[in-house]
């Protein structure tokens, strides 16, 4: 027997708890949302959720690793 009991049928967040926002791209280093996003997800449709979670992979590349110490006064 299957238990069904207190799931739902919907996109779950893709929030992996390092919740830091990028200076630059205004996104989540962690889920890649924007500050939007995350504060309008419990609001949003199922179809509004998925939208976002396949666009989350093509965000990667706008976040750039901060380079640190000498090199990062340099560049």
């Amino acid at each position: 027997m299957k238990d069904d009991i207190g799931q739902r049928d919907e996109v779950q967040s893709p929030c992996v708890k390092i919740c830091t926002i990028h200076q630059t791209e205004r996104l989540c280093v962690g889920c890649l949302r924007s500050i939007d996003e995350i504060s309008a997800w419990s609001q949003m449709t199922p179809a509004e959720r998925a939208a976002i979670i396949t666009d989350l992979p093509t965000r990667t590349s706008r976040l750039q690793k901060r380079k640190g110490g000498r090199m990062s006064r340099l560049c």
